[in-house]
């Protein structure tokens, strides 16, 4: 029971721990989608381009040919956590595209234990109930080409809702903004993401009687409602990628990127103004068919018990196919003793609209 308590008073602090620190309020957000990036360590941003962009960097979404739809499902926490995502873009001309995209990251069938011990003591199981918390987030996403040949630009649109059970929700909006350049001969290519560009405002409706029956089920714990705002700082990408094509029938893509947040972290590199976070990333292709990935990033400076520091990074790796318009990709994350997550095993599908015809 104290356990369940414990959570239901953590998705609360949640609220409160968003409005102090916050580098970390919806940051569901920044997980990331497509297992295809996910295993080269999200380093997208340069060569991004396709439905997926909508979230990566929407001035991708300019090298659709066709309407393309994807879907990807991922475990976190031991199978405690679900993360689905669904995205949609199609080009408007050849000189503009759209897309949308949805992100649920939830965890269902909570026990409920507060009301556990009735007014006269007695514990009945039956007054147990079940209630879920879940962050969803719907992009609306549009790109355009500059005048300039070879830059593009994209700006997302985005809605954030934040439920926990009867308890607590919240909306939010906000504004992302992308650049892509391509060189004439599109063996080099870059890209700029910002995200919360805007900052990204979260306002919550806390169900006052509902809180109490929490704060009453650990007596001497915090009683006062939880801040009902958060604000989500701006973070920006830069990436930079290279492809190779080699004897025709295979090719090899390198990229990078520069993931910034603008405030001190635990990154690898961090001031008070600006902390970087580098990630590598590589994919392998066969005659456009078979792609083999691999990438490591969340390089992070970790503090040990003796002040010393220790170098902590994450490495992925992923795998690919691709037959008449259908992509499948794989990517197994947060490997080996560097990570102090459990590794996850990420599929998603890609299809483009033109096996329909």
């Amino acid at each position: 029971m104290k356990k369940t308590i414990l959570l239901l008073l953590i998705c609360f602090c949640g609220t409160t721990y968003g409005q102090t620190v916050r580098k970390y309020s919806n940051e569901f957000m920044n997980i990331g989608v497509d297992a295809a990036a996910l295993g080269m360590s999200n380093a997208v941003v340069s060569h991004t381009g396709d439905v997926n962009s909508g979230y990566w960097n929407p001035a991708g979404l300019l090298k659709l040919e066709d309407k393309q739809f994807s879907l990807m499902h991922a475990s976190y926490f031991a199978n405690i956590a679900q993360y689905d995502y669904a995205g949609f873009a199609m080009p408007i001309d050849d000189r503009s595209a759209v897309g949308i995209s949805l992100i649920r990251f939830g965890v269902d069938d909570i026990l409920n234990t507060t009301q556990l011990i009735d007014s006269e003591g007695n514990i009945d199981y039956n007054r147990i109930s079940l209630f879920s918390t879940a962050d969803y987030g719907l992009t609306v996403s549009y790109a355009r080409s500059l005048p300039i040949e070879g830059l593009n630009y994209g700006v997302n649109a985005k809605v954030i809702r934040r439920i926990i059970g009867d308890f607590a929700n919240s909306w939010g909006f906000g504004l992302d903004l992308g650049i892509q350049y391509i060189s004439d001969d599109e063996d080099w290519k870059f890209g700029l993401m910002i995200r919360d560009i805007t900052t990204t405002y979260n306002t919550w409706t806390i169900d006052e009687d509902k809180y109490q029956e929490i704060a009453d089920a650990i007596p001497g714990e915090n009683q006062e409602l939880p801040e009902t705002s958060e604000i989500t700082l701006p973070k920006a990408q830069l990436g930079m990628s290279k492809k190779w094509i080699i004897r025709y029938d295979y090719s090899l893509l390198a990229a990078t990127n520069l993931n910034m947040q603008f405030a001190r972290t635990n990154d690898i590199i961090s001031t008070n103004t600006v902390s970087i976070d580098p990630a590598l990333g590589l994919e392998f292709g066969y005659i456009d068919l078979v792609y083999l990935r691999a990438g490591v990033g969340n390089f992070q400076q970790i503090t040990q018990i003796d002040d010393s520091k220790k170098l902590s990074f994450q490495p992925n790796i992923g795998l690919g196919f691709k037959y008449k318009g259908i992509q499948v990709d794989y990517a197994l994350t947060d490997l080996g003793d560097q990570s102090a997550a459990l590794y996850s095993n990420i599929f998603s599908i890609k299809v483009d609209w033109e096996l329909f015809r």
